[in-house]
Protein backbone atom coordinates (compact mmCIF):
# COMPACT_ATOMS: atom_id res chain seq x y z
CA UNK A 1 0.00 0.00 0.00
CA UNK A 2 1.23 3.46 -0.49
CA UNK A 3 1.66 5.63 2.12
CA UNK A 4 1.24 9.06 2.91
CA UNK A 5 4.23 11.34 1.78
CA UNK A 6 6.49 11.67 4.61
CA UNK A 7 8.12 15.85 5.03
CA UNK A 8 10.45 17.63 7.36
CA UNK A 9 10.10 20.80 9.22
CA UNK A 10 13.32 22.83 8.69
CA UNK A 11 14.69 26.22 9.15
CA UNK A 12 13.95 28.20 6.09
CA UNK A 13 16.85 29.38 4.28
CA UNK A 14 17.71 32.65 2.94
CA UNK A 15 15.98 33.00 -0.01
CA UNK A 16 18.54 34.72 -3.26
CA UNK A 17 15.49 35.09 -6.12
CA UNK A 18 14.16 38.14 -6.12
CA UNK A 19 12.78 41.13 -4.03
CA UNK A 20 9.04 39.52 -4.55
CA UNK A 21 10.33 36.05 -2.84
CA UNK A 22 12.14 38.32 -0.16
CA UNK A 23 9.04 40.29 0.48
CA UNK A 24 7.04 37.85 0.62
CA UNK A 25 9.03 35.56 3.16
CA UNK A 26 8.88 38.29 5.38
CA UNK A 27 5.77 39.23 5.13
CA UNK A 28 4.14 36.06 5.73
CA UNK A 29 7.01 35.30 8.53
CA UNK A 30 8.35 31.56 7.10
CA UNK A 31 10.72 30.79 10.01
CA UNK A 32 9.22 27.40 9.41
CA UNK A 33 9.31 25.67 6.51
CA UNK A 34 7.48 22.24 5.25
CA UNK A 35 9.66 20.25 3.50
CA UNK A 36 8.47 17.24 0.85
CA UNK A 37 10.62 14.44 0.67
CA UNK A 38 12.38 14.40 3.92
CA UNK A 39 11.72 11.09 6.03
CA UNK A 40 11.02 12.84 9.43
CA UNK A 41 7.48 12.69 10.39
CA UNK A 42 4.16 11.53 8.06
CA UNK A 43 1.81 14.36 7.68
CA UNK A 44 -0.96 15.05 4.46
CA UNK A 45 0.68 16.87 1.95
CA UNK A 46 -0.05 20.80 1.02
CA UNK A 47 -0.42 20.86 -1.74
CA UNK A 48 -1.66 24.87 -3.21
CA UNK A 49 -4.23 25.15 -5.41
CA UNK A 50 -2.98 27.05 -8.76
CA UNK A 51 -0.49 28.33 -7.12
CA UNK A 52 -0.99 30.13 -3.26
CA UNK A 53 -4.45 31.73 -5.01
CA UNK A 54 -5.75 33.24 -1.49
CA UNK A 55 -3.36 35.93 -2.20
CA UNK A 56 -2.32 36.45 -5.69
CA UNK A 57 -3.95 35.74 -8.75
CA UNK A 58 -4.43 32.14 -9.69
CA UNK A 59 -1.74 30.12 -11.38
CA UNK A 60 0.89 33.66 -11.85
CA UNK A 61 4.64 32.97 -11.80
CA UNK A 62 3.97 35.35 -8.35
CA UNK A 63 1.73 33.07 -6.99
CA UNK A 64 4.22 30.26 -7.42
CA UNK A 65 6.75 32.51 -5.54
CA UNK A 66 4.17 32.74 -2.41
CA UNK A 67 3.39 28.90 -1.98
CA UNK A 68 6.75 28.10 -2.41
CA UNK A 69 7.70 30.48 0.62
CA UNK A 70 4.83 29.49 2.78
CA UNK A 71 5.99 25.93 2.46
CA UNK A 72 3.66 23.62 -0.24
CA UNK A 73 4.80 20.49 -0.67
CA UNK A 74 3.36 20.86 -4.19
CA UNK A 75 2.26 23.47 -6.09
CA UNK A 76 -0.48 23.01 -9.11
CA UNK A 77 -0.62 24.21 -12.05
CA UNK A 78 -3.84 23.80 -14.45
CA UNK A 79 -2.59 23.22 -17.78
CA UNK A 80 -4.36 24.03 -21.45
CA UNK A 81 -3.36 24.65 -24.87
CA UNK A 82 -2.54 28.09 -27.06
CA UNK A 83 -3.72 27.74 -30.68
CA UNK A 84 -0.07 27.25 -31.64
CA UNK A 85 -0.17 24.62 -29.17
CA UNK A 86 1.94 26.04 -26.44
CA UNK A 87 1.06 24.60 -22.95
CA UNK A 88 -0.18 27.52 -21.11
CA UNK A 89 -1.27 27.35 -17.32
CA UNK A 90 -4.60 28.49 -16.97
CA UNK A 91 -7.86 26.68 -14.93
CA UNK A 92 -9.98 26.92 -17.46
CA UNK A 93 -10.27 26.77 -21.51
CA UNK A 94 -11.65 30.41 -21.59
CA UNK A 95 -9.54 33.40 -21.29
CA UNK A 96 -12.16 35.94 -20.03
CA UNK A 97 -12.50 34.64 -16.40
CA UNK A 98 -9.08 35.45 -15.52
CA UNK A 99 -7.48 38.45 -17.88
CA UNK A 100 -8.36 41.67 -19.96
CA UNK A 101 -8.92 39.68 -23.04
CA UNK A 102 -12.43 41.61 -23.62
CA UNK A 103 -10.66 44.79 -23.69
CA UNK A 104 -7.77 44.04 -25.57
CA UNK A 105 -9.23 41.88 -28.21
CA UNK A 106 -13.10 42.86 -27.84
CA UNK A 107 -13.81 41.42 -31.33
CA UNK A 108 -12.47 37.68 -30.95
CA UNK A 109 -15.14 36.21 -28.60
CA UNK A 110 -17.03 33.00 -30.36
CA UNK A 111 -20.65 33.07 -30.71
CA UNK A 112 -21.31 32.23 -26.98
CA UNK A 113 -19.64 35.69 -26.14
CA UNK A 114 -16.31 33.60 -24.60
CA UNK A 115 -12.95 33.92 -25.18
CA UNK A 116 -11.31 30.38 -25.81
CA UNK A 117 -7.62 29.77 -25.24
CA UNK A 118 -7.72 28.01 -28.30
CA UNK A 119 -8.25 30.66 -30.87
CA UNK A 120 -5.42 32.92 -29.56
CA UNK A 121 -1.54 32.29 -30.30
CA UNK A 122 1.09 32.21 -27.41
CA UNK A 123 1.90 35.91 -28.46
CA UNK A 124 -1.64 37.09 -28.38
CA UNK A 125 -2.17 35.52 -24.96
CA UNK A 126 1.34 37.06 -23.50
CA UNK A 127 -0.52 40.45 -24.55
CA UNK A 128 -3.38 40.08 -21.62
CA UNK A 129 -2.56 40.84 -17.94
CA UNK A 130 -4.20 38.28 -15.18
CA UNK A 131 -6.54 39.98 -12.99
CA UNK A 132 -8.83 38.23 -9.79
CA UNK A 133 -11.44 35.59 -11.00
CA UNK A 134 -14.59 37.40 -12.16
CA UNK A 135 -17.71 35.92 -12.81
CA UNK A 136 -18.15 37.20 -16.38
CA UNK A 137 -21.81 37.04 -16.31
CA UNK A 138 -21.79 40.18 -13.54
CA UNK A 139 -18.39 41.07 -13.84
CA UNK A 140 -17.52 40.40 -10.33
CA UNK A 141 -15.03 39.29 -8.14
CA UNK A 142 -15.53 35.49 -6.83
CA UNK A 143 -13.73 35.94 -3.75
CA UNK A 144 -14.44 39.82 -3.39
CA UNK A 145 -11.77 39.81 -0.40
CA UNK A 146 -8.92 38.70 -2.12
CA UNK A 147 -5.76 40.56 -4.61
CA UNK A 148 -7.85 43.49 -5.48
CA UNK A 149 -8.85 44.13 -9.16
CA UNK A 150 -6.58 46.51 -10.79
CA UNK A 151 -3.98 46.38 -12.81
CA UNK A 152 -0.63 44.91 -12.34
CA UNK A 153 1.85 43.33 -15.16
CA UNK A 154 0.72 39.81 -13.95
CA UNK A 155 0.89 37.62 -17.29
CA UNK A 156 -0.55 34.06 -18.17
CA UNK A 157 2.76 31.89 -17.93
CA UNK A 158 3.10 28.81 -20.43
CA UNK A 159 3.78 25.56 -18.56
CA UNK A 160 7.77 25.97 -19.00
CA UNK A 161 7.98 29.13 -17.59
CA UNK A 162 5.81 28.16 -14.46
CA UNK A 163 8.48 25.13 -13.94
CA UNK A 164 11.36 27.23 -14.24
CA UNK A 165 9.75 29.60 -11.45
CA UNK A 166 9.09 26.43 -9.35
CA UNK A 167 12.74 24.60 -9.90
CA UNK A 168 14.39 28.02 -9.64
CA UNK A 169 13.03 28.64 -5.93
CA UNK A 170 13.12 25.15 -4.84
CA UNK A 171 17.16 25.77 -5.54
CA UNK A 172 17.60 29.38 -4.27
CA UNK A 173 15.29 28.49 -0.95
CA UNK A 174 16.80 24.88 -0.40
CA UNK A 175 12.84 23.59 -0.91
CA UNK A 176 11.72 20.58 -2.42
CA UNK A 177 8.17 21.70 -3.54
CA UNK A 178 6.93 19.17 -6.26
CA UNK A 179 4.57 19.85 -9.08
CA UNK A 180 0.75 18.43 -9.65
CA UNK A 181 -0.46 19.53 -12.92
CA UNK A 182 -4.19 18.82 -14.26
CA UNK A 183 -4.65 18.10 -18.11
CA UNK A 184 -7.62 20.26 -18.22
CA UNK A 185 -10.23 18.75 -21.25
CA UNK A 186 -8.21 16.43 -23.16
CA UNK A 187 -10.95 15.66 -25.48
CA UNK A 188 -11.76 19.57 -26.20
CA UNK A 189 -8.07 20.04 -27.66
CA UNK A 190 -8.18 16.78 -29.68
CA UNK A 191 -10.92 18.56 -31.38
CA UNK A 192 -9.30 21.21 -32.03
CA UNK A 193 -6.47 19.02 -33.74
CA UNK A 194 -4.31 18.94 -30.73
CA UNK A 195 -2.74 16.52 -28.51
CA UNK A 196 -2.79 17.83 -24.88
CA UNK A 197 -1.15 14.93 -23.00
CA UNK A 198 1.52 14.33 -25.72
CA UNK A 199 2.61 17.92 -24.89
CA UNK A 200 2.51 18.53 -21.46
CA UNK A 201 4.59 14.82 -20.88
CA UNK A 202 7.05 16.11 -23.26
CA UNK A 203 7.51 19.31 -21.48
CA UNK A 204 7.30 17.59 -18.04
CA UNK A 205 10.18 15.37 -19.67
CA UNK A 206 12.18 17.60 -20.35
CA UNK A 207 12.64 19.34 -16.82
CA UNK A 208 13.45 16.07 -15.49
CA UNK A 209 9.28 14.62 -14.16
CA UNK A 210 9.49 11.36 -15.81
CA UNK A 211 8.61 8.59 -13.78
CA UNK A 212 7.13 7.88 -10.03
CA UNK A 213 10.03 8.72 -8.58
CA UNK A 214 9.77 12.13 -9.43
CA UNK A 215 7.82 14.85 -7.23
CA UNK A 216 5.08 14.91 -9.53
CA UNK A 217 1.35 14.01 -9.55
CA UNK A 218 -0.38 14.33 -12.79
CA UNK A 219 -4.43 14.56 -12.49
CA UNK A 220 -7.46 14.41 -14.70
CA UNK A 221 -11.03 14.16 -14.60
CA UNK A 222 -11.16 11.60 -17.77
CA UNK A 223 -10.65 8.50 -17.08
CA UNK A 224 -10.21 7.36 -20.70
CA UNK A 225 -7.49 10.35 -21.34
CA UNK A 226 -5.68 8.60 -17.60
CA UNK A 227 -5.45 5.02 -19.27
CA UNK A 228 -4.27 6.63 -22.33
CA UNK A 229 -1.09 8.38 -20.33
CA UNK A 230 -0.92 4.97 -18.80
CA UNK A 231 -1.02 2.21 -21.77
CA UNK A 232 -0.59 3.99 -24.85
CA UNK A 233 1.80 7.16 -23.82
CA UNK A 234 3.39 4.85 -21.24
CA UNK A 235 4.24 7.48 -18.53
CA UNK A 236 5.01 6.40 -15.30
CA UNK A 237 4.45 9.41 -13.30
CA UNK A 238 2.01 9.10 -10.31
CA UNK A 239 -1.17 9.70 -12.04
CA UNK A 240 -4.45 10.63 -10.26
CA UNK A 241 -7.92 10.69 -10.71
CA UNK A 242 -10.11 13.61 -10.27
CA UNK A 243 -13.64 13.11 -8.89
CA UNK A 244 -16.63 16.02 -8.50
CA UNK A 245 -18.37 16.34 -5.84
CA UNK A 246 -21.78 14.21 -7.31
CA UNK A 247 -19.33 11.32 -8.74
CA UNK A 248 -21.03 8.80 -6.22
CA UNK A 249 -24.38 10.43 -5.64
CA UNK A 250 -27.57 9.80 -7.58
CA UNK A 251 -30.19 12.52 -8.84
CA UNK A 252 -32.07 11.82 -5.44
CA UNK A 253 -28.86 12.57 -3.40
CA UNK A 254 -28.50 8.84 -1.93
CA UNK A 255 -25.04 7.55 -1.90
CA UNK A 256 -24.06 4.67 -4.51
CA UNK A 257 -21.56 2.65 -2.29
CA UNK A 258 -21.18 -0.02 -4.88
CA UNK A 259 -20.57 2.37 -8.08
CA UNK A 260 -17.81 3.85 -5.63
CA UNK A 261 -16.36 0.80 -5.07
CA UNK A 262 -16.59 -0.10 -8.36
CA UNK A 263 -14.93 3.03 -9.73
CA UNK A 264 -12.10 3.51 -7.07
CA UNK A 265 -11.53 -0.61 -7.84
CA UNK A 266 -10.76 1.00 -11.45
CA UNK A 267 -8.66 3.43 -10.60
CA UNK A 268 -6.38 1.23 -8.88
CA UNK A 269 -5.50 -0.44 -12.22
CA UNK A 270 -3.98 2.92 -13.60
CA UNK A 271 -3.75 5.10 -10.87
CA UNK A 272 -1.59 6.10 -7.62
CA UNK A 273 -4.32 8.32 -5.92
CA UNK A 274 -7.62 9.94 -6.19
CA UNK A 275 -8.19 13.59 -6.19
CA UNK A 276 -12.00 14.34 -4.65
CA UNK A 277 -14.10 16.87 -3.83
CA UNK A 278 -14.33 17.39 0.33
CA UNK A 279 -17.48 16.92 0.32
CA UNK A 280 -17.49 13.84 -1.69
CA UNK A 281 -16.07 12.27 1.38
CA UNK A 282 -18.11 12.99 4.42
CA UNK A 283 -21.81 12.54 5.46
CA UNK A 284 -23.67 15.06 7.07
CA UNK A 285 -26.71 14.41 9.31
CA UNK A 286 -29.50 16.47 9.96
CA UNK A 287 -27.79 18.87 12.30
CA UNK A 288 -25.26 19.58 9.75
CA UNK A 289 -22.63 17.53 11.14
CA UNK A 290 -19.93 15.75 9.29
CA UNK A 291 -18.46 12.76 9.41
CA UNK A 292 -16.53 10.70 7.92
CA UNK A 293 -17.65 8.15 5.26
CA UNK A 294 -16.17 5.20 3.51
CA UNK A 295 -14.54 6.24 0.71
CA UNK A 296 -10.78 6.97 2.10
CA UNK A 297 -10.91 3.48 4.03
CA UNK A 298 -11.39 1.87 0.65
CA UNK A 299 -9.11 3.64 -1.61
CA UNK A 300 -6.34 2.90 1.48
CA UNK A 301 -7.57 -0.68 1.19
CA UNK A 302 -6.18 -0.46 -2.65
CA UNK A 303 -3.25 1.18 -2.63
CA UNK A 304 -4.46 4.32 -3.77
CA UNK A 305 -3.47 8.37 -1.80
CA UNK A 306 -6.41 10.51 -1.56
CA UNK A 307 -6.04 14.42 -1.66
CA UNK A 308 -9.21 15.97 -1.32
CA UNK A 309 -9.87 19.68 -3.19
CA UNK A 310 -10.35 23.03 -2.24
CA UNK A 311 -9.93 23.98 1.46
CA UNK A 312 -10.14 27.63 1.29
CA UNK A 313 -10.65 30.20 4.19
CA UNK A 314 -12.99 32.28 2.31
CA UNK A 315 -15.58 29.78 1.13
CA UNK A 316 -16.13 27.26 4.13
CA UNK A 317 -18.35 23.56 3.00
CA UNK A 318 -21.79 24.54 4.66
CA UNK A 319 -21.01 21.86 7.28
CA UNK A 320 -17.55 23.42 8.66
CA UNK A 321 -17.52 26.21 11.46
CA UNK A 322 -14.15 27.56 11.10
CA UNK A 323 -11.35 26.99 8.70
CA UNK A 324 -9.33 25.21 11.47
CA UNK A 325 -11.95 23.09 12.28
CA UNK A 326 -12.48 22.08 8.63
CA UNK A 327 -8.83 21.15 8.01
CA UNK A 328 -9.05 18.80 11.55
CA UNK A 329 -11.97 17.38 10.07
CA UNK A 330 -10.02 15.83 7.25
CA UNK A 331 -6.81 15.03 8.71
CA UNK A 332 -7.78 13.23 12.06
CA UNK A 333 -11.34 12.00 11.36
CA UNK A 334 -11.66 11.64 7.35
CA UNK A 335 -7.83 11.06 7.20
CA UNK A 336 -6.97 12.56 3.80
CA UNK A 337 -3.18 12.09 2.23
CA UNK A 338 -3.38 15.41 1.19
CA UNK A 339 -5.09 19.14 1.09
CA UNK A 340 -5.41 21.38 -2.31
CA UNK A 341 -5.52 24.45 -0.93
CA UNK A 342 -5.49 28.05 -1.35
CA UNK A 343 -4.47 29.12 1.68
CA UNK A 344 -0.94 27.07 2.13
CA UNK A 345 0.58 29.47 5.36
CA UNK A 346 -2.28 29.11 7.26
CA UNK A 347 -2.84 25.22 6.41
CA UNK A 348 0.70 24.60 7.31
CA UNK A 349 0.28 26.55 10.79
CA UNK A 350 -2.60 24.27 10.86
CA UNK A 351 -1.06 21.38 10.60
CA UNK A 352 2.02 22.27 13.04
CA UNK A 353 -0.74 22.23 15.72
CA UNK A 354 -2.80 19.15 15.24
CA UNK A 355 0.13 16.63 14.23
CA UNK A 356 2.92 15.40 17.28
Amino acid sequence: MRGREPTKVMQSSRPACCALVVWICIACGCELMIMAGQPVQERPLVIAHRGASGYVPEHTLAGVAVAVAQGADFVEPDVVLSKDGTPIVLHDIYLDTVTNVREVFPQRARSDQRYYAIDFTLEEIKQLRVHERIDVRTGRRVYPQRFPRKETDLRVPTLAEWIEMLQGLNQSMGRHAGIYPEIKNPAWHRQHNLDISTVVLSTLSRYGYRDRRAPCYLQCFDAAELRRLRNELQTDLRLVQLFSEDAWRAKDGQWDEERMKNDLAACAEYCAGIGVDLRLLVNVDAEGRAVANSVVAEAHRLGLVVHAYTFRRDALPEFAVSFDELVRLFVQDVKVDGLFTDFPDVTNEILLRLLP
